[in-house]
């Protein structure tokens, strides 16, 4: 599927109403693919028009975490990651069973991404648009059907 930034946005509104606690997306994709695009437009619609509170990148931070109706939200960014055991202090083990966890750099899970994950990879198509292939186990493409047809 080719996408801007706007088909992205749109990509994710589409999406936040399939998932729920226990739902891991991994957002795979080079550096500007637009993982956190589509991760703050996801945690905005989630958390529904009266909630636009600032989504920074977890860069830093590693993780942000966030309310929604939908329940607890954790946005992480993994790239400065160097060792598998840091996943496990972040207590990621734990919140991929209770929130929605939307994980960037996920190859720093090693072996121990969740087999139910679903993987969404960016590839950049040119200066604005990107190709995003999803992947998942056989739960996930009835549950995206919905989603992925452009309207």
């Amino acid at each position: 599927m080719a996408a801007s930034a706007d088909a992205t946005a749109a990509l994710a509104q589409r999406f936040a109403p399939l998932l729920g606690p226990g739902d891991v997306v991994l957002l795979e994709g080079d550096i500007g693919a637009g993982k956190t695009h589509f991760a703050r437009s996801l945690i905005r619609a989630i958390q529904g028009p009266e909630s636009w509170e600032d989504i920074p990148s977890p860069t830093f931070t590693l993780v942000q975490t966030y309310d929604s109706p939908q329940g607890e939200i954790w946005h992480a960014d993994l790239y400065r990651l160097t060792d598998l055991s840091e996943v496990f202090e972040l207590g990621l083990d734990d919140a991929f069973e209770t929130a929605i966890c939307l994980i960037e750099w996920p190859d720093r899970l090693g072996p121990d991404a969740p087999a139910s994950a679903l993987t969404l990879t960016f590839i950049p198509q040119g200066d604005t648009a990107r190709r995003i292939d999803f992947a998942g186990d056989r739960a996930w493409p009835d549950r995206l059907s919905a989603a992925l047809v452009t309207p």
